[in-house]
C-alpha cells in the first residue's frame, strides 16, 4: 500500500514535472509545426495485402482489451494507419497505448492527458485547433503518433529516450521500459 502511494506520488510529481516543462514558452517549435501539419493531412491510407495480415495477427493480442472483433479491427486500422502515416512501427504505438490508456479512447489521466496516447489537451492551442477532440480516436492518434516520432527523431533514434520524453520523464526510464516490455511481449 505504502509502496503505491508512493509510485503514485512520484507519477504525479513527474507529470506535474511534464506539465511545467510544457509551458507553452518553452514548446518546441519543431514539433508545433509538425503537428500543425499533421493535423491539416487528409487520411488517405489505403488497406494492402501486408496491412491485412497485420491487422489479423494484431487482433489476438488485442482481444484482452477490446472484446468486439469490429471495434478491435477499427481501432487495428486505425493505429496501423497513423502509424505508418508518421513513419513509427505501428507495434509500438500499440505498446504506447497499452500502457497509457489500456486502449481507453476516453481515458483522461488526473493531470488532463486525454485519449488513447495520453495527448495533453495544451497542443490544441499551441497549433490553432483549439477545437479538436482529443477523445476521438483519430485524432488522439493522429496527435500522438506525430508526437512520438518527434522525440524519436531528437532522441537520434534512442527509443528509449524518445519514449521517456514522451511520458515526461526524460533522464528516467521506468516507462519506457514498460512500454518496450509489452511490445516485446504482446505486440512485436
Amino acid at each position: 500500500m505504502i509502496r503505491k502511494a508512493i509510485t503514485a506520488l512520484g507519477l504525479s510529481l513527474i507529470c506535474c514535472s511534464a506539465i511545467s516543462q510544457a509551458n507553452t514558452k518553452h514548446v518546441d517549435p519543431e514539433l508545433r509545426l509538425a503537428l500543425r501539419e499533421a493535423i491539416t493531412q487528409a487520411d488517405s491510407f489505403a488497406d494492402r495485402f501486408d496491412a491485412e495480415v497485420w491487422l489479423m495477427s494484431k487482433s489476438q493480442p488485442l482481444a484482452r482489451y477490446i472484446k468486439d472483433p469490429k471495434r478491435r479491427m477499427h481501432v487495428l486500422k486505425a493505429v496501423h494507419r497513423e502509424a505508418t502515416r508518421a513513419g513509427l512501427r505501428p507495434e509500438i504505438v500499440l505498446a504506447v497505448i497499452q500502457i497509457e490508456s489500456a486502449f481507453n479512447p476516453y481515458a483522461v489521466s488526473r493531470v488532463g492527458a486525454q485519449g488513447m496516447m495520453q495527448v495533453m489537451p495544451f497542443w490544441k492551442k499551441e497549433i490553432g485547433r483549439p477545437d479538436d477532440n482529443l477523445i476521438d480516436m483519430d485524432t488522439n492518434l493522429r496527435y500522438g503518433c506525430t508526437i512520438l516520432k518527434h522525440y524519436i527523431k531528437k532522441a537520434k533514434g534512442n527509443l528509449a529516450n524518445a519514449l521517456a520524453y514522451y511520458n515526461g520523464s526524460y533522464g528516467r526510464h521506468t516507462y519506457s521500459s514498460k512500454v518496450l516490455d509489452a511490445w516485446a511481449s504482446r505486440w512485436r
